[in-house]
């Protein structure tokens, strides 16, 4: 997954004022309306939506804005002002947005709670988690790959998953997979248990080596240093975890140089990597 984020920005889209999204936007407590009756300037006005979620205009009173779309609250204040106005023509802008938030949360990423003030794809918001957490693009790319487990990740909205893992969207760009994010969504993307491939045995440096997408036996045990002269090339075995089991993997390097890759097995995070010695 290496620069998972930074791979991200060929595919962002343009965000869209809300007004012009085509969003079913719900007025919250806080939001700042604009609200214009055409050829009546004193009923026309900026109004902020309180925190009993009323707002309150001219000649018409107070009226129950939040929860309400703009398309609705308009209709509501049309039906108020005909005894005032004859054929009322009324247009409600959301101008400021306050209310509507989206909550990250889990051990892949920086919690945090991100104010949705535009139309936004689960693509662009993840863009912007991943340029708040560090200083710099480069950071924010190896924050992500090291620590978020996009395959077990998840959008909750109203209590139900309605999208999980994230990894085909990030890493083989699959945009159809992308979906637009709503308010008050929350996203987990949880943390890497274990980001290791550990190689042991009869290699020159047994050591831990940091997990990448697509490292392969073969790539790990060269960055190990190699086989020693001891090694029987053909009973290296990748140990791995599969829920509460284990398995094991064989795979014989002879085979390889010789031009069978299927023993070039791709390793996967927390696999352990051993040669064993030949018997001599």
């Amino acid at each position: 997954m290496h620069g998972i984020l930074g791979c991200l920005i060929a595919f962002l889209l343009t965000a869209l004022p809300v007004s012009a999204a085509g969003w079913d936007y719900v007025i919250g407590e806080g939001d700042t309306l604009l609200v214009s009756v055409w050829g009546e300037k004193d009923l026309s006005l900026s109004v902020k939506v309180r925190p009993d979620g009323k707002i309150t205009l001219p000649a018409v009173g107070e009226i129950a804005a939040a929860n309400m779309t703009p398309v609705a609250l308009q209709s509501v204040i049309t039906n108020k002002l005909k005894n005032i106005v004859k054929t009322p023509i009324v247009t409600v802008t959301v101008s400021d947005i306050t209310n509507n938030k989206v909550y990250v949360f889990g051990g892949g990423v920086k919690s945090g709670v991100f104010p949705l003030t535009q139309r936004a794809t689960l693509l662009q918001l993840l863009r912007q988690i991943g340029q708040g957490q560090s200083a710099s693009r480069a950071d924010a790319d190896s924050a992500s790959a090291q620590n978020a487990d996009l395959r077990n990740a998840y959008v909750l909205r109203h209590g139900k998953k309605v999208k999980q893992n994230f990894q085909n969207l990030f890493v083989t760009g699959a945009i159809s997979e992308d979906i637009l994010i709503e308010p008050n969504d929350a996203i987990f993307i949880p943390a890497h248990t274990d980001r290791n491939i550990y190689v042991m045995g009869a290699v020159m440096t047994p050591k831990a080596i940091g997990y990448r997408e697509g490292l392969t036996a073969m790539e790990a045990i060269l960055e190990a240093g190699g086989f020693t002269k001891f090694a029987s090339q053909n009973d290296t075995v990748i140990f791995r975890k599969d829920g509460t089991s284990e398995i094991s993997i064989p795979v014989k390097a002879k085979k390889l140089s010789n031009g069978d890759l299927s023993q070039n097995v791709k390793l996967k995070p927390g696999d352990y990597v051993v040669a064993k010695e030949g018997i001599f």
